[in-house]
């Protein structure tokens, strides 16, 4: 009679697994059965798609990267766990943090959640096992173990592993023991006691270029890992999210557009960068190291009366423009810079930086030159749609120089770095220019930045203005060759 009794309680248990399966067919589902409050946006949806893949074998090695407080932990730390179990209680899942605190965070709401619900999910705890840090469901070896990454987890095989924030904030990132001490987790701890078939879920904000995800990356010579990022602006076309560049994040907390541009200018270029966009840049750059710019505070124009712009003491201005941009509402970045050159000195002093149409291109380098009359050269790349600006604007825009750029971007960016180094190069102090914030960190990201545009024009200028071939040998070889018509 026992034994007739225990089938009747596993055919309940697994028509109660059955049923949670039909009524939570998606994480979703049982987020929000689990909190009423959470809300569907095309991140967590996108979300929602790549953990079921993960269930279904398709992907066994995903990082996914997104800005802070969007709702990611909560689906992939609490609803996933309890949705994968409801479809085998055999899993063994451990949820690994910076802390051994916050990973029990989601132990506990996990169980918590089956003790709420365990008709629903078909789940029941097991009494003698069941802390918040380690317990295991009634009749299966399947169950939860949250760990610290600086934790062990001796003799626990785990066919679900999942890593949440293994860096808690700026002092850890910035802290090469503290990165060590979670690479050494990874390879050490968590990576000899998956199973065979086990799935590994690393979810994070990114705080450093090196970190677990940035190191995974950069070790990935099988292809092994799938990554998405989700930015919380859109920055080129291929977004994961299908928005066009500049538009903002749906957010699952419903912060506005205006939450978006005052998080932005709060917490400055650097951390905008790397937690809210998701890459993040070396402190002291790559080429361009943070430390080698030099800062002015002190306007190094004159404005006049007529409301033009005039630099008394420059031996030289110029413009230079990068004119890489797609005629249509997904254009890239147009950029026109102003330089002087006062001795060995160069100093950057104002620039123009949008998504710009053809008829646009052609305004703004009209404006800039009304502006700085003083700019007598202005370089535009004889490349991409530098040609047809300057077949455009020739005859009303004076000093318009083609320049033909010999070798790769990196290559050119190689050869003016060392003015940056030897301390040549000026830009305005932020409270000048509250542009330049985001130039300096487009600056010690390349190449690796999503965009080049403000590099490719400084590195035009300073090309001409401190390199070998010097502006003015420029500007006679293009009046040489100049033929009017042409």
């Amino acid at each position: 009679m026992s034994d007739l009794n225990a089938l009747v309680r596993a055919a309940d248990r697994l028509e109660g697994r059955n049923a949670a399966a039909d009524r939570y067919p998606a994480p979703h589902h049982l987020a929000k059965a689990l909190d009423p409050r959470i809300v569907a946006t095309p991140a967590l949806e996108l979300l929602d798609a790549n953990l079921m893949d993960v269930a279904a074998g398709r992907c066994r090695r995903l990082i996914w990267t997104m800005p802070p407080q969007e709702g990611k932990s909560q689906r992939v730390s609490r609803a996933f766990p309890a949705w994968m179990l409801s479809r085998n209680p055999d899993l063994r899942v451990a949820i690994a943090s910076y802390e051994q605190r916050t990973a029990m965070r989601w132990g506990r709401a996990i169980r918590n959640d089956i003790r709420s619900h365990p008709d629903a999910l078909g789940l029941y705890i097991r009494g003698d096992t069941s802390s918040a840090q380690e317990w295991q469901l009634r009749d299966h070896i399947g169950g939860v173990y949250s760990v610290g990454v600086a934790g062990a987890l001796t003799s626990r095989p785990v066919d679900v592993l999942i890593i949440d924030d293994p860096i808690k904030d700026r002092a850890q990132a910035e802290s090469a023991v503290f990165r060590e001490r979670v690479w050494d987790f990874w390879t050490d701890t968590a990576r000899t006691r998956l199973a065979p078939e086990a799935v590994v879920i690393v979810v994070l904000t990114r705080w450093h270029e090196d970190d677990l995800a940035g190191r995974l990356l950069a070790q990935d010579t099988r292809g092994d890992w799938r990554h998405i990022n989700i930015p919380a602006q859109a920055e080129s076309d291929d977004d994961p999210l299908g928005r066009a560049p500049g538009e903002y994040l749906l957010s699952a907390r419903g912060r506005t557009i205006k939450d978006w541009e005052d998080t932005k200018q709060d917490v400055g270029a650097r951390t905008w960068n790397a937690l809210y966009q998701g890459r993040p840049a070396p402190a002291e750059g790559g080429l361009f190291k943070r430390a080698h710019w030099q800062w002015y505070t002190a306007l190094r124009a004159e404005r006049r009366p007529d409301g033009t712009w005039w630099v008394p003491a420059a031996h030289q201005v110029i413009q230079s423009w990068d004119m890489t941009f797609k005629d249509s509402a997904k254009a890239d970045f147009v950029v026109g810079q102003v330089w002087a050159k006062i001795g060995a000195q160069v100093f950057l002093l104002d620039q123009v930086r949008d998504r710009l149409d053809f008829p646009a291109a052609c305004r703004a380098v009209e404006a800039l030159s009304a502006k700085w009359p003083q700019s007598h050269a202005k370089l535009v790349e004889d490349k991409a749609n530098g040609p047809a600006i300057v077949a455009q604007l020739r005859a009303t825009v004076p000093g318009l120089i083609p320049v033909n750029p010999a070798g790769s971007k990196y290559a050119r960016a190689s050869a003016v770095a060392p003015f940056v180094e030897a301390g040549n190069v000026h830009l305005p102090a932020p409270d000048l220019a509250p542009w330049i914030a985001e130039y300096v960190e487009e600056t010690a990201s390349f190449p690796n930045a999503p965009h080049d545009d403000q590099v490719d024009a400084t590195s035009q200028a300073l090309l001409y203005l401190l390199g070998s071939q010097n502006g003015a040998a420029q500007a006679m070889d293009w009046l040489r060759d100049y033929r009017p018509g042409t």
